[in-house]
């Protein structure tokens, strides 16, 4: 677990060169939980990891940020960096918080390696959900990622072409497949009930796949 003390630093040292996203409700009739978007992919290369591996992270310290009192916080898990660091915050300033990781079902190396207890290898399928999901789970990242990940849902690719829609239509953001990944587990109601922020990770997608897709592809 990363010491928050840590994690405040590393907000101040990159203040100069990363924006403080907003998070905006996404009203959807008949959805399971109240959801709120972490919109990640408005920074200047419309994706997280201009924080860099270790300096990702999107809470400000307790009394500040927009939400203080999530039920949940579901991140799209890729090498693991982005849901160290968030998670570290959020456990170190609200432990009831559940931390949920979404990866696409074609890869959800994480998901696996929580229900064996160990990293294994899963059968990998390319999808446009690029940016999420792998064959296995990084051995040096499992130590750090497992005692911090309440739940890994994996979440068909379908649900996430739907979801890319869906925020396109009622928010006006345009997200990449890793970046609709949350958004597509709290909408299906994986990610459970209450108070859910959904980290919109990034928004770098191909716009004649984005095409497809809002022109109802499943991607």
């Amino acid at each position: 677990m990363i010491e928050l003390a840590e994690i405040e630093a590393a907000r101040a040292r990159i203040a100069g060169a990363v924006v403080r996203t907003p998070l905006v409700r996404l009203h959807v009739a008949d959805a399971p939980a109240e959801i709120y978007l972490k919109l990640e992919n408005l920074q200047p290369i419309n994706s997280f990891k201009i924080r860099g591996a270790t300096n990702a992270v999107m809470l400000a310290p307790a009394g500040a940020w927009d939400l203080p009192d999530p039920d949940a916080i579901v991140i799209p898990y890729g090498g693991g960096g982005l849901t160290t660091g968030i998670a570290s915050a959020v456990k170190a300033l609200r432990p009831g918080t559940r931390i949920v990781t979404a990866e696409p079902d074609t890869a959800a190396a994480l998901a696996a390696a929580l229900a064996a207890g160990h990293p294994a290898d899963v059968d990998y399928r390319p999808s446009f959900v690029d940016g999420s999901g792998s064959r296995r789970v990084l051995d040096s990242m499992w130590p750090l990622v497992a005692p911090l990940v309440d739940d890994a849902v994996a979440i068909p690719v379908a649900d996430v072409a739907a979801a890319v829609r869906t925020l396109a239509e009622r928010v006006r953001v345009i997200a990449e497949g890793a970046g609709a990944l949350a958004p597509a587990a709290a909408l299906s109601g994986r990610a459970g009930t209450g108070k859910i922020v959904c980290v919109v990770s990034g928004g770098n997608i191909n716009l004649d796949k984005l095409a497809e897709i809002l022109g109802g592809a499943d991607g």
